[in-house]
């Protein structure tokens, strides 16, 4: 998610920037408005923002209101929800995601596109890979000035439209406090194939989150080209972070946007604090205690009335903790030496991570603790 304030985001690109299990955001700034006739640089984009995560469900969305040249605006907007259903034997699940994106100019011209993806999915401790397939539609209207002197009629608009099937493999892994991912994508469109490949970092330390992203079109109709995007987001308190992103766009075929490079900063206001712990120096990882064979946790949850800790040795099935007194949670695992993320999901509905222990970024918008087993 990776995000930028006023750009479609490009398919295959999956890091986010907002580290909390679930926030709305409010964000003021200026950046690069992409559109089917050009780029422009905005005076001013107001950028609303709202996501929610959680180990088998993700989604987000936001609108960005941005002026452009010759008193225009821009108005654009994208919606994703993946989602993921249960175990099938050890490692394998089906997933599904769908994304939709659309933008409209004050002179009445807009885009729009859909795209869906059906996964198989393959996850173990630190790294999983997917592999589905998908449609993708497109539809634009493009409105064209014409000279106010011209008195002939005006053609009625018409809008254009855009179908392709895309197949997509992907792969993640978790190394430290790093997520690295991979994806490609060959795309049947009308008039041939292209293969869009790419490979991202995000790297998460304290307050501040840093992502790079390369992109490569390969195609023998089309012709190849390249991008890449770098972007930081830092926060300053628990509720106010500064970003900064730059970099360019392949050509996006569904909305006729062209290839272009761009930028963009703003400081974005959020709804949910940021964890405390990520102003103060780094928290170590949590160390389950020997007990036989067996490795015994305990969290201190005030007030829960059930409490289940899941991480990636289960593939995110919560398992419920044992209530001891004093509001302490007990629970006994069994895991080969090596380092672990996990979750707990509270009262059944609400997500954390335990207090007082080291977390990474999920790679899905959210944060998991690390548990280390020596």
């Amino acid at each position: 998610m990776r995000r930028t304030l006023c750009l479609a985001i490009p398919l295959t690109l999956v890091t986010r920037f907002i580290a909390a299990q679930s926030d709305v955001s409010l964000g003021l700034g200026a950046c690069t408005v992409r559109y089917t006739g050009g780029t422009a640089f905005s005076s001013a984009a107001l950028s609303s923002a709202g996501e929610i995560d959680t180990p088998t469900l993700s989604a987000s969305g936001g609108a960005s209101f941005a002026s452009l040249p010759e008193a225009m605006w821009s108005l654009q907007g994208r919606g994703d929800v993946w989602g993921s259903g249960p175990k099938l034997g050890r490692a394998l699940r089906l997933g599904g995601e769908a994304i939709l994106v659309g933008a409209r100019r004050s002179d009445g011209s807009w885009s729009a596109a859909a795209h869906g993806v059906g996964e198989l999915i393959w996850s173990r401790h630190r790294w999983g890979l997917g592999l589905g397939a998908g449609p993708s539609a497109g539809w634009t209207l493009d409105k064209i000035p014409r000279d106010t002197t011209d008195t002939t009629p005006s053609p009625a608009p018409s809008v254009s439209s855009v179908a392709a099937l895309h197949l997509r493999a992907r792969g993640w892994w978790h190394v430290g406090p790093a997520y690295s991912s991979f994806s490609l994508e060959p795309t049947r469109f009308p008039d041939g194939w292209f293969t869009d490949l790419g490979t991202g970092i995000t790297m998460t330390r304290g307050p501040a989150t840093a992502s790079l992203w390369v992109q490569t079109r390969l195609s023998a109709a089309f012709g190849s080209t390249a991008a890449a995007s770098v972007a930081v987001q830092a926060f300053v308190s628990p509720v106010i972070s500064l970003e900064l992103s730059g970099g360019s766009f392949l050509r996006e075929p569904y909305q006729g946007l062209p290839r272009a490079g761009y930028v963009t900063f703003a400081a974005r206001l959020h709804a949910h604090r940021r964890p405390v712990h990520a102003f103060s120096p780094p928290l170590s990882p949590l160390t389950p205690v020997t007990r036989g064979d067996s490795l015994v946790v305990r969290f201190h949850m005030s007030g829960a009335r059930s409490v289940a800790i899941a991480g990636d040795w289960n593939a995110w099935s919560p398992a419920p903790l044992r209530p001891l007194t004093g509001d302490v949670w007990e629970g006994v695992l069994a895991l080969r030496p090596g380092v672990y993320h996990f979750n707990l999901l509270v009262d059944g509905s609400e997500w954390v991570v335990p207090s007082g222990v080291a977390t990474v970024a999920d790679g899905l918008g959210g944060m998991v603790g690390v548990l280390a087993v020596q």
